[in-house]
């Protein structure tokens, strides 16, 4: 027998948790099908001495829903050895859709993605009507990557509503006809049904998200769909904009967990933003409560703070300031022209005087970019590298005597690619720890694809192989690799993948542990139309193999796509 491709001499760590070895892995016709000193002949033969083997990673967590459409590759994703993600999280999904109603769709959905209307219909080929119908057009797409996806509530809602959707209860009918979609979607391949109730997601004009419309009784029902067909995962964007908000939340989601059955899942998140918010620990004891009373709930957790990013690419905290909007309008050569001028400095460092005060209301990052606080400096740090340990503004400003607005003209200066981050939720490196340590979290919340120049996630594999494993030694590398992998297989019940198994899929990840590490991000202009996104890759991946095919070889593209779609346990029959 002749292997399409052979991994030879590699260390293999095989994503159980066990202990690695020593071996070769032989593939063909994309399943792994040798392990051990494999001798038959190979199309290919990959030398991986010194490097480690693994499973390709789960991303359980992304908003590639749009970009998938484009973006063959699947970045930022495939730069960090992610394999599979599953996207239309929080409700935000582009089908079903009406045709004469596209544009209205877009235009919901540039809020969260931060991506120009006006790209994304240029971007998409929009060739569907229902959900089945968008995601046979997900599997006929050239893709690098495996793509799962849920049945967005704000989608399904303002499809069957209408604009009613954005203002008004379901009546019977309309939640007739939802559960209807929700069933037709699962059976189609579904991965299950997303929702939000976060205050942080809303529409261009700052108005809720349809999700955030409907009642719990509405959610109850379209819950109760996946109940009936015993398949589907929940998964819904928490409230967390208080700690007595989130207590309600979480209460009536228990109801939702007992009284269906089917696995919840949710961002645990600690935050110092809000009105008395509650500890990371809350809401980890009480998910083992739920699972004690009968519910089942996965908790889905970052690996580093999420932030707000600033840049003089994208956006500067002082953006809405008269002056600095000004400023911000010419060509960048220009603007750096007048940011060395000391009188042009002047003024701008005296205008953040008027910015807003900060105040207790919970921002994402779309709100802390477009409509920003007087920055706390304490609170927001250059990136100077990747290892989480980067000084505030305030420590720079204390140390060379100047106002924190100056230090960051320095440094933009300095770089021009520099970027600023403002944690917004999980800004403790302890905080992130516990939550990563729960035995109920997956280390699966990227939010690849939102945000795309408000937020960068999508490092989140890299960071944890990088930063908790390497520099901090609180987790050995089978059991982060376990976390990456088999752990989110599992509980997305995805059969033949996050395993180094004979007969498993073969999407593999060849790295180097001593080097594996994010790159600092830069802010590319790379989407249709030129639109602008942060991008940020990683050193150390020497190749991303998805279906038995080497998507991605140090760091470059091969141009070879094999990336299929993944569907809920119902279609896989």
């Amino acid at each position: 027998m002749s292997l399409d491709l052979l991994i030879k001499n590699g260390t293999v760590v095989d994503g159980s948790g066990l202990p690695r070895f020593r071996a070769d892995v032989g593939v063909e016709s994309g399943r792994i099908v040798e392990i051990g000193r494999v001798r038959a002949p190979a199309d290919r033969t990959f030398d991986a001495d010194g490097l480690i083997v693994a499973p390709g990673f789960i991303d359980g967590h992304t908003h590639m829903d749009a970009q998938v459409n484009w973006d063959p590759l699947g970045s930022c994703s495939c730069w960090h050895g992610v394999t599979s993600v599953v996207m239309g999280n929080c409700g935000f999904a582009l089908a079903p859709c009406k045709p004469e109603d596209r544009e209205w769709f877009a235009r919901c959905l540039t809020a969260v993605e931060d991506i120009p209307t006006e790209a994304m219909m240029s971007g998409i080929e929009w060739t569907w009507e229902s959900f089945p119908e968008y995601l046979a057009t997900v599997e006929r797409l050239p893709k690098a990557l495996n793509y799962g996806m849920y049945i967005g509530h704000s989608a399904l809602r303002m499809y069957v509503m209408g604009r009613r959707g954005l203002e008004e209860r379901a009546n019977e009918d309309d939640l007739r006809a939802m559960a209807h979609a929700v069933e037709e979607a699962v059976r189609a391949g579904a991965m299950g049904f997303s929702t939000s109730r976060a205050t942080t997601h809303v529409t261009p004009d700052g108005s809720p998200v349809a999700s955030r419309i409907a009642d719990w009784e509405e959610i109850d029902r379209l819950v109760g769909a996946l109940a009936a067909l015993d398949a589907g995962i929940f998964q819904i964007g928490p409230d967390i904009s208080g700690g007595e908000a989130q207590r309600a939340f979480l209460e009536r989601l228990r109801r939702v967990a007992l009284e269906n059955g089917r696995p919840i899942m949710f961002g645990v998140l600690a935050t110092r933003q809000g009105v008395d918010p509650n500890p990371w620990n809350y809401q980890t004891r009480y998910m083992d409560d739920v699972v004690a009373a009968g519910g089942r709930m996965f908790g889905q957790a970052t690996t580093r703070s999420i932030n707000a990013v600033f840049s003089l690419k994208s956006y500067l905290p002082f953006d809405v300031l008269p002056g600095w909007q000004a400023l911000r309008k010419l060509p960048l050569d220009e603007q750096k022209c007048r940011l060395a001028d000391p009188e042009m400095r002047r003024r701008l460092v005296a205008e953040e005087a008027q910015m807003k005060p900060r105040d207790s209301v919970l921002q994402g990052g779309g709100a802390a970019t477009t409509d920003p606080r007087k920055p706390n400096y304490a609170n927001l740090y250059p990136m100077l590298g990747v290892d989480w340990d980067d000084p505030s503004i305030a420590d720079l400003a204390r140390q060379s005597g100047k106002h924190p607005v100056e230090i960051i003209i320095d440094l933009c200066l300095e770089d021009d690619n520099r970027v600023f981050v403002q944690p917004i939720v999980n800004e403790s490196p302890a905080d992130v720890l516990g939550i990563l340590k729960h035995p109920r979290t997956l280390a699966t919340f990227s939010d690849s694809g939102a945000h795309v120049c408000q937020e960068m996630g999508s490092s989140l594999q890299t960071h944890l192989l990088s930063y908790w494993v390497r520099n901090k030694q609180q987790f050995t590398l089978e059991e982060a690799i376990r976390m990456l992998t088999f752990d989110n297989a599992s509980a997305w019940e995805l059969p033949d993948r996050g395993l180094v198994r004979t007969g498993y899929a073969a999407d593999l990840v060849v790295f180097d542990e001593q080097r594996i590490k994010p790159c600092l991000p830069t802010v590319e202009q790379d989407l249709p139309g030129g639109a602008r996104r942060l991008v940020q890759k990683a050193d150390g991946i020497a190749a991303t193999i998805v279906n038995g095919t080497v998507a991605v070889e140090n760091g470059e593209a091969t141009g070879d796509f094999a990336g299929c779609g993944l569907k809920s346990r119902l279609a896989q029959h």
